[in-house]
């Protein structure tokens, strides 16, 4: 009674074969659809600072505060200007090497010490590890007067080592390797022991080509935050010759005027050494969440 129009024949007679297989495949085509644009304008909305930026640096002055995307007459005048600025070129220097020196270290110290707190059994390491973690907790404003005054007291204010002592090892960093060397094996930990290498061998040799993921993602989280950093480069440093790029690039700017095209302009220079960056170490980030997924 009244349960004919529910019969898969019925439906089939009626509304055609294949119309259920039609409807969900529909749905399935309709929500990756869904997904997609969700996608597209997520990546227009990330992108479009960096148009910005782009477009910026080749408009002139009177140009700045015009919205327009493309510029009405685009130049590259900009470019000339700060490339041929020679400060420019040594703010780029400074930061290249405070960027790579603070990262090299970072790699290898906070690499040492996440091995040690994790394939070694010693008395208080757990008070260690938690002692290390609990500076997360402690904002970078409240320790910007102590280092300070460290730099003061080793003469080091105004130099490439006041501004790179501060993040030579982190914290985070030291978290992000202990728990990427719990995934290595202790088994060939002991067997490489057998075989009679010494511990830095083993940290060298066994250990770290298996987390190298986690030494690409480290790399590049390092690097950025050095590159960018601006408020402690700032208070550290006194000369021109000594400003890295975020604070050389407000040096453009006074109380008077802001040349917004030149800022602009030597941003989008400074983006290119991060670009770099991430393409090289990008196949070993996939890596690292694809290993993630299958051991999860």
């Amino acid at each position: 009674m009244g349960t004919t129009a529910t019969y898969p024949g019925e439906d089939h007679r009626h509304r055609g074969p294949g119309y259920r297989q039609r409807s969900v495949f529909d749905a399935a085509n309709l929500g990756q659809t869904v997904r997609w644009l969700l996608l597209l304008i997520g990546g227009i909305l990330m992108i479009m600072p960096i148009m910005y930026m782009i477009s910026t640096s080749l408009k002139w002055p009177h140009e700045i505060y015009d919205l327009a995307l493309i510029p009405n007459e685009p130049h590259l005048e900009n470019y000339w200007f700060v490339l041929e600025d020679g400060r420019f070129f040594r703010w780029f220097v400074n930061s290249i090497v405070i960027a790579a020196a603070t990262t090299l270290s970072n790699v290898l110290f906070d690499s040492l010490v996440g091995y040690t707190l994790c394939k070694f059994r010693f008395p208080g390491r757990y008070l260690v590890f938690i002692a290390i973690l609990s500076t997360l907790m402690i904002p970078t404003e409240m320790l910007v007067i102590p280092w300070y005054l460290m730099s003061q007291s080793f003469g080091w204010l105004d130099t490439h080592w006041g501004i790179m002592f501060p993040g030579l090892m982190t914290a985070f960093g030291t978290f992000l390797m202990k728990q990427f060397f719990e995934t290595v094996p202790d088994d060939f930990i002991e067997a490489a022991r057998i075989d009679g290498l010494n511990e830095l061998e083993i940290w060298w040799r066994i250990a770290m080509p298996l987390v190298r993921p986690a030494l690409a993602a480290l790399a590049i989280f390092v690097f950025l935050g050095n590159w960018t950093a601006f408020i402690w480069p700032l208070i550290v440093t006194n000369s021109v010759e000594m400003y890295t790029l975020p604070v050389g690039l407000s040096s453009f700017g006074d109380e008077a005027d802001v040349q917004w095209e030149l800022i602009m302009t030597g941003a989008a220079i400074s983006t290119l050494p991060t670009l770099v960056v991430f393409l090289i170490f990008q196949r070993f980030i996939i890596r690292g969440v694809v290993m993630a997924g299958l051991k999860g």
